[in-house]
């Protein structure tokens, strides 16, 4: 599982909770501190100084930060090759979705469109359309039914 590379905390901590927030983290990444705050509304990233919300990251930080966090597999991720707000596509073909609020990296790739084939598969959702899925899915049971039926049926004749 990729996430974005974290770093010792230096200083003394003293962040007071405010109303409203459920639950905070603070991490040390190669962009520097972030507090992360969950509230009613969710996650939200906040400057620790003044507890305003922090702006979305510029290309060259979010190129930073993914750079930081592909040195854990780099033959996996190779190099960044395009940036488009908090999405990257590496030259191996890997999409790496980057979610500033939560500092969290979700990723996509081929191994990924396999296994959500098989899923889908293996979940009868086949056409995307549930009543085609539900009969195919029928017919597929019973041609299973039919072969094993006649496969009992020929050990048992023969003796």
């Amino acid at each position: 599982m990729l996430s974005p590379k974290t770093y010792p905390v230096e200083a003394q901590l003293q962040i007071t909770a405010e109303p409203g927030w459920q639950e905070f983290r603070y991490v040390r990444t190669i962009l520097g501190d972030h507090l992360l705050v969950r509230t009613k509304s969710g996650w939200i990233q906040l400057d620790s100084a003044n507890h305003q919300q922090r702006t979305q990251p510029a290309e060259n930080e979010v190129r930073t930060l993914l750079k930081d966090a592909f040195s854990s597999n780099p033959a996996r991720y190779g190099e960044i090759a395009s940036v488009k707000g908090n999405v990257a596509t590496t030259n191996t073909g890997v999409e790496v979705t980057l979610d500033w609020n939560r500092m969290s990296l979700q990723q996509k790739g081929s191994d990924t469109d396999r296994i959500d084939l098989l899923y889908r598969i293996h979940y009868l959702q086949w056409t995307g359309m549930k009543g085609v899925d539900r009969v195919v899915g029928l017919v597929g049971i019973f041609l299973v039914l039919v072969l094993s039926s006649l496969g009992a049926w020929m050990a048992f004749k023969r003796g």
